[in-house]
């Protein structure tokens, strides 16, 4: 059962208060139950919020925590006066200092970002989205030239993920490639990948693990036997290593955590905003 109830509280989509206030929540050893209210941008949402807060501490007899990053300051206002909760103004807390140290006030916009849609980048991230889901386990090698990384890896090793990942949160124009057993008794990469090794990244995977997440789409399968899933692993790492491919095991490792790994190799810049 969860310890409590966790709140992120936005007049934007909530996904910055929820970002942030997860990977706070990470460094703690309990498993809250997350509620996002977003677009609480009115004085009528801001007290629906509070008292759906409230509700959820008398049910609970604990006091939920509120993460929130509402800008109008009227809704704010209703929220920190009504909640009987911890508060985290994620805003009030670091927004304001940065005004007092730099000498500018911000710009208290809700969102991330003004006029998203009309900028270079937005569009430039949805081109690289549109281009990772064509390109999705080798459906196409049609412009492949476009590319800015190709991930490489036998199946259900994390390539999907990882290359939608970089595509929606980096803009990055991202392929995937499955390594086959053609491949592997060829042992040589797919020639359709074979002018594009500088920009191509693998990824592998510790054989119980890959069994174990097969087993979850077919069960019982050869697929999805220890003794196959050893053999490509294997034969997909040899490959690489024969290839000159740089590769890394996602087994303990997050979609993020791979994402950033492949971006410090392939395009380190855009680590930088």
């Amino acid at each position: 059962m969860p310890d409590r109830t966790v709140f992120f509280i936005s007049d934007g989509t909530g996904i910055t208060a929820e970002t942030f206030g997860n990977a706070i929540l990470a460094q703690f050893d309990f498993t809250p139950r997350r509620v996002r209210l977003p677009f609480v941008d009115t004085p009528d949402k801001a007290h629906q919020a509070v008292r759906q807060v409230n509700h959820a501490g008398e049910l609970e007899g604990k006091r939920p925590i509120v993460f929130t990053t509402v800008v109008d300051r009227e809704a704010l206002g209703i929220i920190q006066s009504g909640c009987k909760a911890m508060m985290l103004d994620m805003f009030g807390t670091f927004v304001a200092p940065i005004e007092q140290e730099i000498g500018i006030t911000s710009h208290h916009r809700v969102g991330r970002f003004s006029d998203v849609s009309k900028s270079q980048a937005y569009h430039d991230r949805i081109e690289a989205i549109n281009f990772s889901l064509a390109h999705d386990d080798g459906q196409s090698n049609r412009d492949l030239t476009e590319a800015e990384v190709i991930l490489i890896g036998v199946s259900r090793s994390g390539k999907t993920p990882t290359s939608l990942y970089l595509a929606m949160q980096h803009g990055l124009k991202a392929a995937n490639y499955p390594l086959i057993p053609e491949d592997f008794e060829r042992r040589q990469l797919p020639p359709a990948l074979v002018p594009h090794k500088k920009k191509t990244f693998g990824l592998t995977i510790a054989p119980e693990r890959l069994s174990e997440i097969r087993s979850e789409r077919r069960p019982g399968s050869r697929y999805a036997s220890i003794e196959n899933c050893r053999m490509e692993v294997s034969e997909a790492e040899a490959m690489m290593r024969r290839s000159g491919i740089r590769w890394l095991s996602t087994t303990t490792k997050s979609i993020e955590e791979i994402a950033t790994t492949i971006l410090q190799e392939v395009r380190p810049e855009r680590l930088s905003y």
